[in-house]
């Protein structure tokens, strides 16, 4: 009797966590297809793997992202209003990495320094009704982390 109490009290509980995370992940946040893995933003901030951080002051950041006028000068440029993007690049698959945007830096994760001006890490240029220069920012560091090193290739 006691087994079946414990089933019935567990199996709603269940059932709404799988429709609560239905719903909450049908929204479609920013992501970017890396091979075979793909980069996404969440708000569901224990799900992701990777906290990154922004902040107004160049010595606490540890990563410097500078938002460029012109995409032959950015290492990393999103361009989604046109007819080239691939709506399905970012399909839901085990390699997804999740990334959120914290208030606070969490675990030594990255904190990024976002500007107009240079020196900069990374160079993005960004024209998209779906993605923010800051969104992007947090996407392209949380793919590489503080290790600064060059995107190959990416899809929206």
């Amino acid at each position: 009797m006691l087994r079946f109490k414990i089933l019935a009290s567990v199996v709603p509980l269940l059932a709404a966590a799988v429709f609560a995370r239905s719903e909450i992940g049908s929204v479609s946040q920013p992501c970017i297809a890396l091979g075979d893995t793909s980069v996404e933003l969440t708000s569901l901030f224990w799900t992701a793997g990777v906290h990154v951080a922004f902040t107004d002051d160049l010595s606490r950041a540890t990563v410097r992202v500078q938002i460029t006028d012109d995409p032959d000068t950015a290492d990393f440029a999103v361009v989604d209003d046109g007819l080239g993007s691939e709506p399905d690049s970012c399909q839901a698959n085990p390699a997804n990495r999740l990334i959120t945007i914290a208030a606070q830096p969490v675990d030594g994760g990255p904190v990024i320094y976002l500007s107009t001006d240079g020196p900069a890490d990374y160079r993005i240029f960004v024209r998209s009704k779906t993605f923010s220069p800051r969104e992007a920012a947090a996407l392209i560091v949380g793919a590489h982390g503080d290790h600064k090193r060059p995107l190959q290739a990416a899809s929206l």
